[in-house]
């Protein structure tokens, strides 16, 4: 039997900050706290989970990229929320397509950077791999 995902540890300079970058941006409910994290809490019962004290001394925070599947409705809302945020955006992982969007494996996606350089996709459709 193949593994779930259950949750993922994300390290973050705030992590109500950054959970809340996130909640906000899909619209969901207020992130909870967790013990030491801020957890927010997605659809298919996965969690992320923001630390913001379980860095060793002096390390930095290295940037990861998370990616949310979204219908074409909640992207429709999340992409409207970035653009009232005025926040940056780019159509690609690489910051070469800025202000756009992407149209790749039919669908829609859109890249946009958290508090702490974390690179937050919203796609409308999986990858689609080759056969």
């Amino acid at each position: 039997m193949p593994a779930q995902l259950n949750h993922l540890i994300v390290h973050s300079s705030d992590r109500f900050a950054s959970a809340r970058f996130v909640t906000e941006l899909l619209g969901a409910p207020e992130p909870t706290s967790f013990g030491p994290f801020a957890e927010v809490k997605l659809s298919n019962d996965v969690t992320v989970d923001y630390a913001d004290d379980h860095l060793p001394e002096g390390l930095k925070i290295v940037p990861q990229h998370l990616a949310f599947l979204v219908s074409e409705d909640e992207f429709d809302e999340i992409f409207a929320r970035i653009k009232d945020r005025e926040l940056p955006y780019w159509g690609d992982p690489f910051h070469t397509e800025p202000q756009q969007i992407n149209h790749r494996n039919k669908g829609r996606g859109v890249y946009v950077d958290d508090p702490d350089g974390h690179a937050i996709e919203f796609l409308t459709h999986p990858y689609i791999k080759d056969e």
